[in-house]
């Protein structure tokens, strides 16, 4: 049976690596990720189109001035997407976002697993820990620099925002706020590194008490030597 300083620490970091686990599924399932006011210029009009999108989802709001005239209409971002570019590193964030979920529900297993017993194999214990958290918060983190180049770079925003208007337009100007759904990501970074240290501490205290246990007779007392 494991210690109960051992039992504490790997179950507090499987409270953060289920904590991880919750937030991926989270950030799936929402498709608050972007919110975007992209403006077109029409022969004789001006078209604001407000969107909001997730990975698979969203809704647009076009204003069509002068005569304000509002329609709202969802889509499905997959089948919004022309692009091959943007399509890509969708599909590419998705598939990393998965196996980030995946390395938590790992993490979650190894450490519940040393909180409950002692492991014979050393993939196990501390090391299959910090493995699995250092993929998942490196995932997480591509995750968020390829969405922000998605969004910044090959204009993913205005090119869902232009299959949200029916006729063609001159794109003159947009605006772009990252949501929640993005920002909890960091989250997700700071409770893989939460996990990483908990077990981190509980890896020190191990080798110090070892340590201890070995030291050589040539600390011990006199006392103890003459006898």
């Amino acid at each position: 049976m494991p210690t109960r300083e051992k039992t504490l620490m790997f179950g507090a970091a499987f409270l953060t690596s289920v904590s991880s686990f919750v937030i991926i599924c989270v950030v799936l399932g929402t498709q608050s990720w972007m919110s975007s006011k992209v403006d077109f210029q029409g022969t004789n009009s001006t078209v604001s189109v407000s969107l909001t999108h997730g990975l698979f989802r969203g809704t647009c709001a076009q204003s069509i001035l002068p005569g304000l005239q509002v329609t709202e209409s969802s889509f499905q971002v997959a089948e919004a997407l022309s692009s091959t570019k943007t399509k890509s590193i969708n599909v590419a964030i998705i598939v990393l976002l998965v196996l980030s979920l995946l390395s938590s529900l790992l993490s979650s297993g190894f450490t519940c697993t040393n909180a409950t017993s002692n492991p014979y194999q050393t993939f196990l214990g501390p090391i299959g820990v910090y493995t699995w958290n250092a993929i998942g918060g490196f995932l997480t983190l591509v995750v968020m620099i390829l969405f922000a180049v998605n969004i910044n770079i090959n204009d993913l925003s205005v090119e869902l925002a232009t299959k949200c208007v029916s006729v063609p337009l001159t794109h003159t100007r947009s605006e772009h706020r990252y949501e929640y759904s993005y920002w909890i990501l960091l989250l997700n970074i700071f409770l893989n590194i939460g996990t990483t240290i908990i077990i981190c501490f509980y890896d020190h205290a191990r080798y110090s008490k070892k340590k201890e246990q070995e030291r050589p007779i040539e600390n011990a007392s006199k006392d103890v030597i003459l006898f």
